[in-house]
């Protein structure tokens, strides 16, 4: 029959050893919970009603409004011939923010020269794809905006 005996130098590593990874552990635990953002949960919206009416776009001098469709961004502006336009307003290239050029009639990414149409159709410049496009809806001086589907 073998005695298994615990010296006291084993039992003092032993709590060493158990102390040193529980303080490395509570000073990482705080630093990894900042580097890892946390989940966010965002509210779906299918209808978002504009803070501003057409006569407000249209007295504008760039003839765009820029507004927040959730966390993304959405431009409206006035076209040639007086229609309501609505698009995505980050660029499919490197994400910056477009605006409309009522002199070309044409919606500009200002970073690195990107053109669309007023449809959302990249005609030149870098973007690889076309931006989203907004369905408008007015409601007497109410202007609505949701994702085409």
């Amino acid at each position: 029959m073998t005695e298994n005996k615990q010296t006291r130098r084993g039992f003092l590593n032993w709590a060493l050893t158990g102390g040193v990874i529980g303080l490395l552990g509570a000073a990482l635990y705080p630093v990894l919970k900042f580097l890892v953002p946390p989940e966010s949960v965002e509210a779906t919206i299918s209808q978002l009603k504009l803070p501003f009416t057409r006569a407000e776009i249209e007295a504008d001098p760039k003839k765009s409004k820029v507004f927040k469709f959730g966390r993304a961004l959405g431009i409206i502006f006035v076209g040639p011939n007086g229609e309501l336009g609505a698009l995505s307003a980050t660029c499919t290239h490197l994400d910056c923010t477009v605006q409309y050029r009522p002199d070309l009639h044409i919606i500009w990414c200002a970073c690195h020269n990107g053109r669309y149409d007023l449809a959302g159709n990249n005609i030149s410049g870098p973007p690889p794809r076309p931006l989203e496009k907004f369905k408008i809806n007015e409601v007497g001086e109410n202007l609505f905006v949701s994702r085409e589907s």
